[in-house]
């Protein structure tokens, strides 16, 4: 993918509030979404805008990228390299806490995802047979708070417990994956309020990407255990 300006793609100014950038994504994904069958539909654009809002609407990474792009991101890497090196615990404590983590945080977190996002393909299809249709969408809803009532307990357990520096990475990743989720799911309920299709498809969107971070966590534990 090309260099971009996230602020740039989005259109938006580095000065724009959560909201507005929550706004201008939403706006562009229905856009130049290619579900939206219109001329302007563009899957390169989709992909600039989707890396452009995982960045810009979590309010931490987007900290981080206006450091990074004011260029402050020197000072602030050089002083994450020495943080880690404070009081390093023994190998088989990290390895202990390492393997306590996974069981305790990482695979009932990654469990609780699976009850959210595998089933949204077969949701969704079910509801495209008849998005007007009560029965249709009252199923849709018990999804939906079936996916939040799975969610506050995935968050509720990743808070239960610090990660071990060494998966740092991945722990950072489910972090971000939960908030992306949460943001589908507030999506697809305004869609159920007001049956407009862009919210649908930001909420599908917002689960894609919550996938892909789900397995950049994965990728990253392959580097630890």
């Amino acid at each position: 993918m090309r260099d971009q300006n996230y602020y740039e793609t989005l259109k938006v100014s580095q000065k724009a509030t959560q909201a507005e950038i929550k706004q201008a994504y939403r706006r562009l994904a229905k856009q130049f979404h290619p579900d939206t069958q219109k001329e302007t539909a563009d899957s390169d654009r989709i992909v600039e805008i989707n890396a452009a809002y995982e960045v810009l609407g979590d309010p931490t990474r987007r900290q981080s990228y206006d450091r990074q792009i004011s260029g402050n991101s020197a000072v602030a890497s050089a002083t994450a390299q020495k943080q880690p090196q404070k009081r390093r615990p023994a190998a088989p404590d990290i390895d202990a806490q390492i393997q306590l983590w996974l069981a305790q945080v990482y695979q009932p977190v990654n469990r609780l995802l699976s009850r959210i996002l595998n089933p949204l393909q077969s949701q969704i299809d079910e509801l495209s047979a008849d998005p007007f249709d009560d029965q249709l969408l009252e199923a849709f809803q018990d999804y939906l708070n079936n996916c939040r009532q799975f969610l506050s307990e995935a968050q509720k357990i990743f808070r239960s417990m610090p990660n071990p520096s060494p998966v740092a990475g991945a722990a950072a990743n489910l972090y971000y994956c939960l908030d992306r989720v949460g943001d589908g799911i507030e999506e697809f309920n305004f869609f159920t309020a007001n049956y407009d299709d862009s919210y649908l498809h930001a909420g599908r969107e917002m689960f894609r990407i919550a996938a892909g971070l789900r397995r950049e966590a994965q990728y990253a534990l392959r580097n630890v255990t």
